[in-house]
């Protein structure tokens, strides 16, 4: 695991993408070890020999996070500059493109806060009615709510 590590770092420090191949070349091969170290550590637990299997678990969880990484690493050289996902991966890193998201997220998150207002609003004025008599006039509770609706719709609607 030592050595994947160092490789690891070869290739995130790599100045060239000639280096960086090269290098992800090295991990690929350095991943497969690791992957037949974890089949081995496998066997180990699940036979009697060994009595303590934490460590065992430890370390093949290390492998399973490395390999993880690898697969991220992989998938981003892979990716191609001009392809969709190339395209969309620029495009979310650009800091404009960023605070536009979030912006309409906040947005989009307010529209659902009234809109739940709204319908809590309205229940309760059904539930105001249901409690009149017929013919009685409007509470002022009704009508305070019957204003927060209207309030709220407008915003909605701009």
């Amino acid at each position: 695991q030592e050595v994947f590590e160092e490789i690891w770092q070869k290739v995130h420090e790599a100045s060239t993408a000639a280096q960086k191949e090269k290098f992800e070349g090295e991990l690929k091969t350095q991943i497969k070890k690791l992957q037949r170290l974890r089949e081995q550590i496998k066997s180990w637990i699940t036979g009697d020999q060994v009595k303590d299997k934490q460590p065992l678990m430890d370390a093949r969880k290390r492998i399973e996070s490395d390999m993880e990484r690898f697969k991220v690493c992989e998938k981003e050289t892979k990716t191609k500059a001009y392809s969709k996902d190339g395209l969309a991966a620029a495009n979310n890193n650009d800091p404009e493109t960023r605070q536009r998201m979030e912006a309409r997220e906040w947005v989009e998150s307010c529209l659902d806060q009234l809109q739940t207002l709204k319908d809590a609003h309205e229940a309760e004025i059904e539930v105001i009615r249901s409690k009149q008599k017929k013919n009685s006039k409007v509470s002022e509770r009704e009508t305070e709510l019957n204003e927060f609706i209207e309030r709220h719709s407008y915003h909605v609607e701009r």
